[in-house]
This record gives C-alpha cells, sequence and structure tokens, in this order.
C-alpha cells in the first residue's frame, strides 16, 4: 500500500490512467508503475475503479478454481484459489480485517483502539477472524467449484469485485478519515455517489449469471453485502472517528464473504 504524507488534501488530479495505475498497485501484485500524480482526485478514482480490478482480479481465480477442480478435491480446490487470493492482493486486506477486529475487541478508548490497530502484532480476536473467514471463504468456494465454468468464473469475479466495491462504498464522500495521515485520510470521502451507484449496478449485473437458473440471485448477494458494509461503517465510523486503510480491508473481506455464501444458498 502506497505511503502517505502526513495529511492530504485536494490536489489537481491526474489522469484517469494514474487512477488505474494506483489501484492496480494497491489491490494486486500487478507490476505496474505507481500514478505519476498522487493526489485525493487520482485515489478517488481508483477506489471508483477498484471493482473493476476486482472483476479481473476475480475471473482470473475463477478460471484457476476450475481448473484446480478439475483434478483435486473440491476443498483442496478452494483452499488453493483462497490462498492465491491472499497472495495476489498481498494479504492487505486479510490483514486490514485482523487489525480492526482486534481493535474493536478491545474495547478500549478511540485513540487505544487506533494504535492496537497499528500494531504489526495479531491478537486472538484478530486470529479468530482470519480463521472464521478464510473458512467460510473456502467452504463457499468449494460449493461454486461443482457449477459450470460460466457460472463460477462470474460467481468468483462478483465475490472479489464486490470486496471492492465494499471499499468504494466506504470511500464515498461525507465518509471521514480516522487520522490525518494513512492510506484512510488519502481516499476517504473521495468517491461520488454517482460513480459508487454505477459501481453497484456493475457488480451486480456481473453476478446475474453467477446462480445457474437463478438470475437475481446473485444481485441480491451484491445488495445484501452493501448493507452490511454500509451497517458496518457507520458503526466502525462512531467508534474510531472515521475509516483507516485496515478498516477498508475489513470491510472487503467481510463483503466478499457475504457474497461468496449468497451465492450458494438455496
Amino acid at each position: 500500500m502506497p505511503m502517505t504524507p502526513p495529511s492530504w488534501t485536494d490536489g489537481p488530479g491526474g489522469s484517469w490512467l494514474d487512477g488505474l495505475r494506483l489501484a492496480l498497485t494497491t489491490y494486486t501484485v500487478a507490476p505496474v508503475a505507481g500514478p505519476g500524480t498522487l493526489d485525493r482526485v487520482v485515489a478517488g478514482r481508483a477506489m471508483t475503479l477498484g471493482p473493476a480490478v476486482g472483476a479481473l482480479l476475480g475471473a482470473l481465480l475463477g478460471g484457476l478454481l476450475a481448473v484446480f477442480a478439475a483434478g483435486l478435491p473440491a476443498l483442496v480446490a478452494a483452499t488453493l484459489t483462497v490462498g492465491l487470493a491472499a497472495l495476489l492482493s498481498r494479504g492487505l486486506h486479510l490483514d486490514g480485517l485482523a487489525d480492526t477486529v482486534d481493535a474493536l475487541g478491545s474495547y478500549r478508548s478511540r485513540e487505544r483502539a487506533l494504535e492496537i490497530m497499528k500494531s504489526p502484532e495479531v491478537g486472538p480476536f484478530g486470529v479468530v477472524a482470519l480463521i472464521l473467514v478464510l473458512l467460510l471463504q473456502v467452504g463457499a468456494l468449494a460449493q461454486l467449484s461443482a457449477r459450470p465454468l460460466p457460472a463460477l468464473v462470474a460467481a468468483v469475479a462478483a465475490a472479489v469485485a464486490g470486496g471492492r466495491l465494499a471499499i468504494t462504498e466506504a470511500c464515498r464522500r461525507g465518509v471521514p478519515a480516522a487520522r490525518p495521515g494513512g492510506m484512510g485520510a488519502l481516499v476517504a470521502g473521495t468517491v461520488h455517489p454517482a460513480a459508487l451507484a454505477l459501481a453497484a449496478l456493475l457488480v451486480a449485473a456481473l453476478a446475474v449469471p453467477a446462480v445457474p437458473g437463478r438470475p437475481w440471485q446473485g444481485p441480491a448477494a451484491v445488495l445484501a453485502s452493501l448493507l452490511v458494509v454500509a451497517g458496518l461503517r457507520v458503526h466502525l465510523v462512531r467508534r474510531f472517528g472515521g475509516v483507516t486503510g485496515d478498516v477498508l480491508g475489513f470491510l472487503s473481506e467481510t463483503a466478499t464473504t457475504v457474497i461468496a455464501i449468497g451465492l450458494i444458498l438455496f
């Protein structure tokens, strides 16, 4: 995740290509040069493009899951896919999940909770959260691996894109940063509501073929994840005073898990 100075202000803004570069370097391990201009305008564009980058990554993972499942037991194939998902995103969102849950579980003051979130150590709450989320994702992908290839790829792509959509939602205008510096300060409040709405519609459309015979279930899972994320984001902003990079990772993993489970219900 790119380093940031102590505080950020709106700048003149770089190109959409700068935003795409920032999205790729933030969300994936793609060997792409960083943006030529880095300010809150570019950050907003990167957060807006996040679901598209997630869809591409998810499609790749869905294809790999199909390949693994062709010669391996479903649980083994799903475990390998979840592991690759963490590797291809540097595990940043999983790290954010663990740090945020540790901070929430501490029941300390806002300042102390933010210090716990920044600590490199993972506490028991974070470990349990990681185990639970990873098990749920593996179990859901194991179920999805039996679907026809188009549905399988659409399902994984929608789940991963939906995880990035959660970050887009948490960065919409009006949402503050918890600290004056760091990733949260760079991206908080940078996404226009219209851009968020368009991104949500595109992810929902991507999820339509994810459940054969039930074209409504994929979009419903995406909508459910957005409602869960919005509720959690309100609580986290109240608890910490705003969003941080770790909070965004927590929301992303939560949304991905909710969508994956929503796609295997019934």
